[in-house]
């Protein structure tokens, strides 16, 4: 026997979370679907993940657009059947007909859509699958996967208005960086034989530099490596759940960026809570779908300490205000939302308020960056043509 740790789906629609000793996998998920519940992924208790069933592995592009059609073929009065097989018949990715194809086979067989899509763990993560669930339980799967559609497809979109945003920077430092190594490397080098031949006093400046040169020259390979080095030891760190926290947490206090991710921060936290009361789930349960949906850790533990004050009768809000991981308007809101009974609707209100910030708050720190690197890169090389220019009139001097 063995320990394993399981999550799923109770006949309320909660998710739950437990260790269960068993043989194996397998007997972790017949014991559950005994006891009623939907089982989502079991793992052994030492922390290495073992999936159900063969994940999918599809990308979340492919997962919003299967969303998406599927939603509009429910609404346009399909049944659950003839809807994914248009998905398995349509579909341009041979991926997505394979995941399809097996979720409507379990689907035809009597299964449900939450269940079928719940062995392909690797593509359908615990929010899609709760929402689901809930959304068959109720009757309103369509309406249901409507939300779940705009949802996903919001965090895409709010995730690449922040990647595009960073493109032009990335690869503006990436030619200043390069310039500058190849002016160092390669033009530098050519002036160097006429200045040793003439033996003249060289500037500091074109001292520094020649220097510089034959340092990069020299150890340039291996300070690169040792910086990606430097890099994956502190990616490796990072999974040491205290010293992730430490830099979420230090992140979250940086004067521009800390701003701008705790923006994006509130925006998931909003939206997907907004989603997940608004079609009807309980709101501990919400909550624990939406801690898991967070990239932060100290996000993650805000959001528990709120569903652990929503559980003693706290309220959300008030938990939320004091964390001080999101901006002061996520807590009022949310507050206004609690004392009108309308929580689900101003989460989502909040939302388009968050992620509206984010937008704007990219544009502002684009507008600071390009201008800002444009200077010092053409600081930088403007210095070492002036270093130049002042070393080749110490030799005009001299020949004078």
């Amino acid at each position: 026997m063995a320990l394993f740790r399981y999550t799923a789906i109770d006949p309320g629609g909660a998710l739950v979370e437990g260790d269960m000793e068993a043989a194996d996998a397998a007997g972790v998920i017949a014991r559950l679907k005994q006891e009623g519940h939907l089982p989502v992924r079991a793992e052994p208790a030492r922390g290495v993940r073992l999936d159900l069933f063969g994940g999918g592995g599809l990308r979340p592009a492919e997962v919003a657009e299967v969303t998406s059609e599927l939603a509009i073929m429910l609404g346009a009065g399909q049944d659950l059947d003839r809807a994914l097989r248009f998905l398995v018949e349509t579909s341009g990715s041979a991926r997505v007909r394979k995941v399809m194809g097996a979720v409507r086979d379990v689907v035809r067989d009597g299964g449900t859509l939450a269940g079928a899509l719940g062995r392909h763990p690797g593509s359908f993560t615990k929010l899609y699958l709760g929402l689901v669930h809930a959304g068959e339980a109720g009757g309103r799967l369509g309406e249901t996967l409507e939300r779940l559609a705009d949802l996903l497809e919001r965090q895409r979109g709010l995730a690449a208005t922040v990647q595009s945003a960073l493109i032009y920077p990335v690869l503006l430092v990436i030619a200043a960086v390069g310039s500058i190594v190849l002016m160092l490397t390669e033009v530098l080098p050519q002036f160097v034989p006429l200045f040793e031949q003439s033996g003249a006093q060289l500037p500091a400046s074109t001292r520094w530099l020649i220097a510089a040169g034959d340092a990069v020259a020299s150890w340039g390979v291996a300070f690169g490596l040792g910086v990606l080095a430097l890099g994956l030891g502190l990616r490796l760190a990072l999974r040491h759940p205290p010293l992730r926290l430490a830099a979420d947490r230090l992140v979250l206090r940086l004067p521009v960026v800390g701003f701008l991710l705790r923006n994006v921060l509130a925006a998931r936290f909003t939206r997907t809570l907004g989603t997940l009361v608004g079609n009807g789930m309980p709101l501990l349960a919400a909550l624990a779908i939406v801690r898991e949906v967070m990239l932060n850790r100290a996000a993650m533990l805000a959001v528990a300490a709120a569903a652990a004050s929503a559980e003693r009768g706290g309220g959300l809000a008030g938990a939320i205000a004091a964390s001080g991981v999101f901006p002061p308007r996520t807590g009022y809101l949310l507050r206004i939302g609690e004392e009108n009974a309308r929580l689900g609707a101003m989460a989502l209100r909040a939302a388009d308020i968050h992620e509206n910030a984010t937008r704007l708050g990219v544009q502002r720190l684009l507008a600071l960056l390009v201008p800002a690197i444009t200077v010092v890169m053409g600081a930088a090389v403007a210095g070492i043509v002036a270093s130049l220019v002042l070393a080749m009139l110490s030799l005009n001097d001299l020949a004078q």
